[in-house]
C-alpha cells in the first residue's frame, strides 16, 4: 500500500478527533512506528491485525482517541504489547512521561527499538508483569487496553495506584456488569464513549479515581 495513502488516512483520522492537534512531524513519527511494527511484526508476531490501514484504524486512531481524558504526568501503560496505546499518545504528548509494561521480552526488544528509532525520550520500556512490577515514583495515570475485566485490572494495579491516581480501562461495550463489581476503593468517575474515525465498533474508556 502506498505510504501517501497511509498518511492522508491518518491525517483525515486525526481531523476527526476532538481535541487533538498533530503537527505533520508526529504524523511522521507514528507512521514511522507503523513501517516497524509491521517489519517486525514478520518475525515476532506482535500484533494480529496485519493490514497497515487497519493498524491506522485500530492501532493509532484508537489509542489517540482517549488523548483528550490523559491530562499529562506519568502514564503507565500496562500490558502495552506492541505499545498501545502509549506509543502513539507519547508522540502526540511530548510531556507526558510514559512506561511501557509488559512480560514478554520480545515485545520489550521492540519497544526498545522504536524508542531509539522515532527519538522518544518520554518513553521507558520495562518487562514484568503488572502485579509484580515495582515503581520508585507515583504514576498520576495507569491505562490498559490488554485486561478482559475492570476488576482484574484494578487488582493488578492496586499497589501502583495511590490516591488520587486514575486508573482508565478501554473497553469495547459498555462494560455494565463490571461497573457494578469495581471494588470500593475506586470511584467511577465517567465512562466515556469513543468514536474512532473508521471503526465500526463499540469502544468506551472507563475512567476510575483511587479514593483510598
Amino acid at each position: 500500500m502506498p505510504a501517501e495513502f497511509l498518511a492522508q488516512a491518518l491525517h483525515t483520522g486525526v481531523l476527526q478527533l476532538d481535541g487533538l492537534d498533530l503537527g505533520t512531524a508526529q504524523e511522521q513519527m507514528l507512521l514511522e512506528y507503523l513501517v516497524q511494527l509491521e517489519r517486525w511484526n514478520k518475525a515476532y508476531n506482535l500484533t494480529a491485525v496485519k493490514d497497515p490501514l487497519e493498524m491506522v484504524t485500530r492501532h493509532l486512531l484508537d489509542s489517540l482517541s482517549v488523548a483528550p481524558f490523559i491530562d499529562g504526568g506519568r502514564l503507565l501503560d500496562a500490558g502495552t504489547g506492541a505499545g498501545l496505546p502509549g506509543i502513539p499518545l507519547a508522540v502526540a504528548m511530548p510531556a507526558l512521561e510514559v512506561t511501557l509494561l509488559d512480560s514478554s521480552g520480545k515485545r520489550v526488544r521492540f519497544l526498545n527499538h522504536v524508542r531509539r528509532q522515532l527519538g522518544l525520550e518520554n518513553v521507558r520500556p520495562v518487562q514484568e508483569r503488572l502485579e509484580s512490577f515495582v515503581s520508585d515514583q507515583p504514576f498520576d495515570m495507569i491505562i490498559s487496553r490488554a485486561f478482559s475485566g475492570l476488576v482484574p485490572f484494578a487488582r493488578a494495579a492496586r499497589h501502583l495506584a495511590a490516591a488520587p491516581a486514575r486508573l482508565l480501562a478501554m473497553k469495547g461495550r459498555f462494560p455494565e456488569r463490571e461497573l457494578e463489581e469495581v471494588p470500593e476503593w475506586l470511584r467511577i468517575d465517567s465512562v466515556e464513549k469513543l468514536d474512532v474515525p473508521g471503526l465500526q465498533e463499540d469502544r468506551h474508556l472507563v475512567i476510575m479515581s483511587v479514593i483510598a
